[in-house]
């Protein structure tokens, strides 16, 4: 319940995106700076907070992180104009962040060793509910109600998340032990560096298309705008598939086949550039890309915690945040690349170049996989 809450007051803002631009009277490509901002944010911001937190207790953190992330999300509705918008998305992206590290760590804590995956998978279920209910309501809700009641939205799914950690998440998890300097050094290991930034390249190739995914649908493929709010429901209906077949993928071998999950990933990505000319394959397209979106996750996720429980087992609050960091640097790259683009040529560029980052992820996915057989 609190990923679903955590990922409809991240992803939803991609749906209102044209709202807030014709409302603060600003251009498409600065409204996107809110996704890559709150992306940047989360990367930046959660391994410095896990690392200062790591030694208070869980469940009060949990419940007084939700607290503000209420506070700011009413803030966000109450905005007038861009600043202030932009700084309420900031601090809520490092709320969200530590959020899900949390979440992690409690997981991680109250399953069995043989449950990992399947916790991790429940735990991103949450995102992907959230891409096939939150964010076409609170698109829905945007469209016809202005997008600060999309916020009042979130605010209100957030007092709900409350009530749910408070009555199921228990007393007395343990607390980390370990210094900041501990934790941090962590990031210095190339072997970690080089899985961190597997999972970032793979949601930078997505970003960098899927920012930019209404303007595609309405002004490429030729959607009208009163069918916006169900092709993202659609969408978000096809990433469940991807949720599934991302435990499938990290059950054996998993690094070796994301090496080909990110090479198709490129192809369905820069296919996009042309299959946008004609209704039928443009749709067709953008649900494959759904279906491949997500693929990296758990693997990736289950993958870095393994690294780092090798290489610094005491960092394990840092090691829960890496995925989740991840992915927001890999949003923070793909939708900013994907705004350059966007500001300097045609829409549809941002297609090939999608496919292009993918191609790179696959690469640097198949060199883990060389030193994991060495």
């Amino acid at each position: 319940m609190l990923t679903f809450v955590l990922g409809t007051s991240e992803f939803v803002i991609v749906g209102i995106l044209n709202e807030i631009a014709g409302s603060l009277n600003i251009t498409i490509p600065k409204a996107g700076t809110l996704v890559s901002g709150f992306a940047l944010s989360f990367a930046i911001g959660t391994p410095i907070v896990m690392s200062l937190t790591g030694r208070l207790q869980k469940r009060k953190l949990m419940l007084g992180l939700i607290s503000l992330f209420i506070v700011l999300n009413l803030l966000s509705a109450l905005s007038g104009g861009y600043a202030l918008l932009l700084a309420t998305r900031l601090m809520t992206a490092i709320v969200t962040g530590v959020l899900i590290s949390l979440a992690m760590l409690v997981a991680s804590e109250s399953v069995p060793l043989s449950k990992r995956g399947v916790a991790v998978s429940f735990i991103f279920g949450g995102f992907t509910m959230a891409n096939v209910f939150g964010v076409p309501l609170g698109t829905l809700i945007g469209q016809t109600a202005g997008w600060q009641s999309t916020f009042l939205l979130t605010t209100a799914l957030g007092a709900v998340a409350f009530a749910g950690v408070y009555r199921v998440v228990p007393y007395g998890l343990s607390s980390g032990s370990s210094s900041l300097k501990d934790q941090l050094m962590l990031l210095a290991h190339p072997r970690i560096l080089i899985a961190f930034f597997i999972p970032a390249l793979g949601f930078g190739a997505t970003y960098a298309v899927f920012t930019y995914l209404v303007p595609i649908l309405s002004g490429k493929i030729g959607l009208a705008d009163e069918w916006i709010s169900p092709a993202l429901f659609l969408y978000g209906i096809v990433s469940i598939f991807s949720n599934l077949l991302a435990g499938k993928i990290a059950s054996r071998n998993a690094i070796g086949r994301l090496r080909f999950v990110f090479l198709i990933q490129g192809i369905v990505l820069a296919a996009l550039y042309f299959s946008s000319r004609d209704f039928t394959f443009g749709l067709i397209n953008i649900a494959l890309m759904s279906l491949m979106a997500i693929l990296l996750t758990t693997s990736t996720q289950l993958y870095l915690i393994d690294l780092a429980d090798k290489f610094n087992p005491d960092a394990k609050g840092l090691a829960a945040s890496l995925m989740p960091v991840a992915s927001n640097v890999g949003i923070a790259f793909g939708s900013a690349l994907g705004g350059f683009v966007v500001a300097n040529g045609p829409l549809m560029n941002v297609a090939w170049v999608g496919g292009l980052v993918a191609f790179a992820a696959a690469a640097l996915t198949a060199i883990s996989y060389r030193l994991d057989r060495k």
